[in-house]
């Protein structure tokens, strides 16, 4: 029978369209995450698009000033970067912002922050 064949094409060809990404962000589409680590410590992590690349803000508030924390900063589980931040005299909080290629597919950042035994882990996926 000749139409099965064709019929059977048609359906994977409409498959093939329902389950294809969309390609385009807009720029509405920012995400944003906030969470709390031990000691009260709040955190907070955006990401927006911003031509083939991603603007990403990070913040961890400790209300505490002149602390000294490590951080790591991945991107879809690979490192990405690394530094030292010392929260403010005054806010007792410090801000993290890089810029990342916006890869296709879902793009998520994790950030880790530590100081001595303290442990703060922020999320955000785009």
């Amino acid at each position: 029978m000749p139409c099965a064949p064709i019929r059977a094409l048609l359906a994977a060809g409409l498959a093939a369209v329902v389950i294809a990404p969309p390609v385009a962000a807009h720029a509405d589409d920012d995400a944003r995450q906030e969470g709390r680590c031990a000691r009260g410590i709040q955190w907070r992590m955006e990401a927006k698009p911003d031509a083939g690349r991603v603007e990403l803000k990070v913040k961890v508030d400790t209300d505490r000033g002149r602390q000294r924390w490590a951080w790591v900063l991945t991107h879809n589980g690979t490192f990405s970067d690394r530094g030292v931040a010392r929260t403010g005299r005054s806010s007792g909080s410090f801000e993290i912002e890089r810029t990342a290629v916006d890869v296709a597919g879902l793009d998520t950042f994790r950030l880790r922050a530590t100081r001595k035994a303290v442990v703060c882990v922020a999320r955000v996926s785009l």
